[in-house]
């Protein structure tokens, strides 16, 4: 179940210092709640995620509020599922404001920023969106994190109005807290877009669909399907791990979204897809008869065209899934949607970091085939 965090007034709110709430006029901030603290150079007061809207969340029993599987996963999934389970791939905040100003501060899970073929701002940054008047969204701003504690002013010219805002959290860390910071006398209100009020897409996957390898944590293939969509979404990619396994399998059937879209070959070899794809399937169709399922091929590796034995091993993939795929449908299976891999990048070879894992263009390219297959079945 998609799951919006529901505000209680008595939420208590810790601060980093005393609070001086006394010694600064009510802000008109429709009832969120924020901490003021002293000393703050740039004069803000700041509001928790928590209190606002957070999407991606698919789960209300986790171990920690940005995990991505609920607690009894521990000790259930592979160690490696779990701990990459604890990023907050996919995940943003939401909110209305009129403020000419936006903060963000954030606390890591983890030191290490980046990877070596990703960026610090991809893997532990947060990403400032706006909504424009004509319903696109709009990039603003970029946070580059310096460390485990993170203050980035994202932007301080905003045009007068109130409007909604998104704020994406990093792709391959996890966070203990986020809060953004406005000016004491700027509004802000839990978002009224009717878009988190909807059923998520589910995209299940590997590395390629936690984010690896965004420029920004907004660039993410998910991310950029459900902009364009105006749908939520739920990242549940798993760098290298991906793998179909059974107890994933009944986690994902625990949702309850408009679609799912499944990735998971890059991780799988031919075996494996062979053996998993079909008990995946109708473990998920069991618990979700109508629910539209979207059976993703791996991309074709960029260096493909000189090394062989990577198309080989598009190849074989391929040929196990389209198997499985027919499979299904003979027995009756309803639903499904088959995309072929070839189309998912070009074979100019410009769109990839190190032949596998997309560059932000890689990540337009597939969301140029992929929201266009899933819109409709939305409806």
């Amino acid at each position: 179940m998609f799951v919006r965090f529901a505000f209680a007034a008595v939420v208590l709110l810790i601060s980093f210092a005393p609070p001086v709430a006394a010694q600064t006029p009510a802000a008109p901030s429709a009832g969120v709640p924020f901490t003021a603290v002293q000393g703050d150079k740039f004069k803000l007061r700041w509001y928790d995620a928590k209190d606002l809207d957070v999407e991606g969340r698919g789960y209300a029993d986790v171990k920690e509020y940005y995990d991505r599987l609920p607690a009894k996963a521990e000790g259930v999934v592979r160690d490696a599922v779990w701990g990459l389970s604890r990023s907050s791939s996919g995940m943003c905040v939401w909110f209305d404001a009129d403020t000419p100003s936006i903060s963000v501060r954030w606390t890591l899970r983890s030191p290490s920023l980046a990877l070596p073929h990703m960026a610090a701002t991809g893997a532990s940054g947060v990403d400032l969106y706006g909504k424009a008047a004509d319903g696109t969204w709009r990039w603003i701003a970029v946070g580059k994190p310096t460390g485990p504690e993170n203050n980035a002013p994202l932007a301080s010219t905003l045009a007068a109005g109130m409007r909604t805002y998104r704020v994406y959290l990093p792709l391959y860390n996890g966070v203990t807290s986020v809060q953004i910071g406005l000016p004491a006398d700027a509004q802000i209100a839990r978002t009224k877009d009717a878009t988190l009020g909807k059923k998520p897409i589910v995209f299940y996957g590997t590395s390629i669909m936690q984010g690896a390898c965004a420029s920004r944590t907004g660039m993410a293939q998910s991310s950029i399907v459900g902009r364009r969509l105006g749908a939520p979404v739920i990242n549940l990619g798993f760098s290298g791990n991906g793998k179909m396994e059974p107890e994933v399998a009944r986690l994902l059937a625990e949702l309850d979204p408009a679609v799912y879209v499944l990735d998971a070959l890059p991780n799988c070899d031919a075996k494996e897809v062979a053996e998993r794809t079909e008990p995946l399937v109708r473990a998920l169709r069991e618990a979700h008869p109508n629910t539209p399922i979207v059976l993703v091929e791996d991309r074709t590796y960029g260096d493909s065209y000189w090394n062989p034995s990577r198309l080989e091993r598009n190849v074989t993939s391929r040929k196990e899934y389209k198997a499985a795929y027919q499979r299904l449908l003979k027995a009756g299976v309803s639903g499904l949607t088959y995309v072929e891999g070839n189309q998912l990048l070009r074979e100019d070879g410009e769109d990839t970091v190190d032949g596998s894992h997309p560059t932000d263009l890689g990540f337009m390219r597939y969301a140029d085939v992929l929201a266009p297959i899933i819109k409709p079945l939305l409806k």
